[in-house]
């Protein structure tokens, strides 16, 4: 008989396949959204300013160019899949 109780517990205690949480994203992926959040903040106050100079540079091409590239980080941010370093796919 307890020879049936020691096989059971090592049963209950062995962790099942579908017991570990797979994470959708990995850390680098939200690195990388939070690189580009903080590039699209730096564009849009890149804009900021008073009425004066409304028609730089700066806020005509820099700044609307900067957010786009910080919208394009962001959807590569999201797309990015690492690479396994144990060879595992």
């Amino acid at each position: 008989m307890s020879k049936k109780n020691l096989e059971k517990s090592k049963a209950v205690t062995k962790e099942t396949p579908s017991s570990k949480i797979d994470m959708v994203f990995s850390k680098q992926n939200y690195i990388l959204t939070a690189c580009a959040f903080a590039v699209v903040v730096v564009g849009f106050l890149l804009m900021w300013g008073g009425k004066e100079d409304i028609y730089s540079f700066r806020r005509i091409t820099l700044a609307p160019i900067v957010v786009i590239g910080g919208f394009l980080l962001g959807v590569f941010a999201i797309m990015y899949k690492p690479k396994n370093s144990d060879g595992a796919n």
